[in-house]
């Protein structure tokens, strides 16, 4: 029997089979995918595997309070006028009204209470920029922390540094703008610091203003580097480091089933993809809720700025507080010659300073680098504790830093607490340099102590709190042995290995020109290693395993034996020796 199969489906029958032409959209792909390779890049996204845990997303909370920045900021262009022009305000905020002041102030003033959503976005930019530093400053601390900077990731440390440094000074130039008098009193403070470079301050200043002190070019000068220069700066950074985390692998923790040599995560579409957006909208509603309900810079209690006035109590954003700090406590020292005057009271703590700690930041990855000799590509992260003297000294810096930052609130303090602001400032004097050394010996030592508490639980096993009686009457707790993911994850570290000098001469007896910087490498490495507790060979697990075994054998309830503690009333028997006892019974 024939079946006629035009009616369920088409047939070419004696024509030759073609390919059909593609729609316009398939071909737009096409070509687009022959000369740009978009097809091959985005299968290798779509199956990019991401691991997954908390500390990740102090990075992606950076990345998107900078989102948040750039859509806001777009939305303050539009308004402001970046002019220093003088004019008469009449806008809506009364108690200004008729005040003469720069155009770039009334603009800010009319932002504030005259555009719709105006007051709105200038807080949320506010408060995303004071985020954006605080996420990449701790972003910075955890992969320090974890030794997420090591090899093959040393490019992406320095890059991270220029980005926290280019944030802190993007920061500087926006709160600068509006032209009150808070933000008059900084830049009045910022051509100080510039004319006290030697040789070139005065010119340095000359340049940037436009001639004195303030002149009329500053406001115009620093809106354009604020919107053009340091962002697309930021965006060339921030793109950088996105690339080399997608080339590189993402770090991930030690635990089964993690290598070296692979990642285990979500790919990322669709569930890392969802993730990370849904928490851009996290970040971006928490940052409209500050701006909506906590008041941040409001200019027009400041008033314009008056070259001649200075806002009582002044004080920078959070992130400029620790050279301001430093500015407070130094002593002041100058220096006279042939009628020039070096205030090195100023050039120290706020030019070289801020220098020497960002030449310290970037050298970190290199310095442990070339101690340990260690050239392997490392995409486990460490536990703090077991990296001591790396961890404390990271905890050493934050203690400097954060005593400097106090420094810089010292009138505030004085004020507030009934002190003596000489007091306080010869007590931080002391402090900076005693405070971290103190700070640093505390974290190693608690850092080694922990190790042993690791390597403890790895061979005897984890308290219970339950107390054992032996048939001879001593007591014992009870330990149970950790589970193998719990074991795996505390014994997948490599061993330390200290460096040795094995000669100060080479095979011909004569002296090595290079044996001074090795003899110093061995020092440094028997300082950051010696002390380390390592973690158990695997003759030493058996060996604690095997005699926490034999306890718990000794520590099982003889039944029936005179010894075993059990007294018979007749009726009920009651254990009296071998029962386990929570603390306190």
């Amino acid at each position: 029997m024939s079946v006629d199969t035009s009616q369920v489906a088409t047939s070419n029958r004696d024509a030759a089979a073609s390919a059909k032409k593609p729609g316009r959209g398939a071909a737009l792909a096409n070509w687009a995918d022959e000369r740009l390779g978009l097809a091959t890049a985005s299968k290798k996204m779509i199956r990019k595997v991401f691991p997954d845990h908390w500390s990740f997303m102090l990075g992606e909370i950076a990345l998107w309070s900078f989102i948040v920045l750039l859509l806001t900021g777009v939305f303050l262009t539009l308004w402001f006028n970046p002019s220093m022009g003088e004019v008469q305000y009449q806008g809506s905020y009364d108690q200004l009204r008729g005040i003469h002041m720069s155009e770039a102030y009334a603009s800010t003033l009319n932002i504030s209470f005259d555009v719709r959503g105006g007051l709105l976005m200038r807080q949320i930019h506010h408060w995303a920029a004071m985020l954006f530093v605080a996420a990449m400053l701790i972003h910075m601390m955890r992969v320090f922390f974890t030794g997420a900077f090591r090899k093959p990731r040393e490019i992406n440390w320095v890059i991270g540094t220029l980005l926290l440094l280019l944030g802190t000074l993007e920061g500087f130039t926006g709160y600068s703008l509006p032209d009150d008098l808070l933000s008059g009193t900084g830049i009045r403070a910022a051509d100080g610091f510039m004319k006290s470079v030697p040789i070139v301050g005065t010119y340095m200043s000359f340049f940037l203003f436009g001639g004195e002190f303030p002149g009329e070019s500053i406001i115009p000068r620093l809106y354009a580097v604020h919107i053009l220069l340091i962002p697309g700066l930021l965006l060339a950074l921030v793109g950088a480091h996105m690339l080399l985390v997608v080339y590189h692998k993402h770090t991930q923790w030690p635990g089964p089933g993690r290598t070296e040599e692979n990642v285990v995560g979500y790919p990322m579409l669709p569930v890392y993809a969802a993730k990370a957006g849904g928490f851009f909208f996290i970040v971006f509603g928490v940052t409209a809720l500050m701006g909506g309900l906590l008041s941040i810079n409001p200019v027009w209690k400041f008033g314009p700025y008056d070259p001649s006035k200075v806002t009582a109590g002044s004080q920078p954003d959070w992130y400029m507080g620790w050279p301001d700090g430093a500015l407070r406590i130094f002593p002041g020292w100058e220096s006279h010659f042939w009628g020039f005057t070096l205030p090195w009271n100023v050039f120290l703590p706020i030019i070289v300073l801020p220098g020497v700690m960002t030449v310290i930041l970037i050298s970190l990855p290199f310095l442990e680098a070339w101690i340990t000799g260690d050239k392997r590509e490392h995409h486990l992260l460490q536990r703090p504790r077991n990296a001591p003297t790396r961890t404390a000294t990271m905890v050493a810096l934050m203690t400097f830093y954060g005593l400097l930052w106090a420094a810089g609130g010292n009138d505030l303090i004085a004020i507030n607490l009934h002190l003596s602001i000489n007091q306080i400032t010869y007590f931080m004097r002391a402090a900076v340099f005693v405070g971290p050394v103190i700070a640093f010996i505390i974290t190693r030592r608690w850092c080694i102590s922990l190790q042993r508490h690791d390597r403890e639980k790895l061979l005897h096993g984890y308290e219970t709190g339950i107390i054992m009686r032996s048939p001879e009457g001593g007591y014992s707790e009870k330990h149970l042995p950790l589970s193998e993911e719990r074991a795996y994850t505390l014994t997948a570290r490599d061993r330390d290995e200290v460096y040795a000098l094995e000669s100060d001469v080479d095979e011909n007896g004569v002296a090595n020109p290079h044996t001074r910087g090795q003899r110093r490498r061995a020092r440094l490495s028997a300082f950051m290693f010696a002390d380390n507790v390592q973690k158990p060979t695997p003759e030493e697990l058996e060996e604690g395993h095997h005699h926490a075994e034999t306890e718990h054998e000794l520590q099982v309830p003889m039944e029936g034996h005179p010894a075993s503690g059990h007294e018979f009333d007749g009726h009920n028997q009651h254990d009296t020796k071998d029962a386990p006892l929570r603390p306190g019974h």
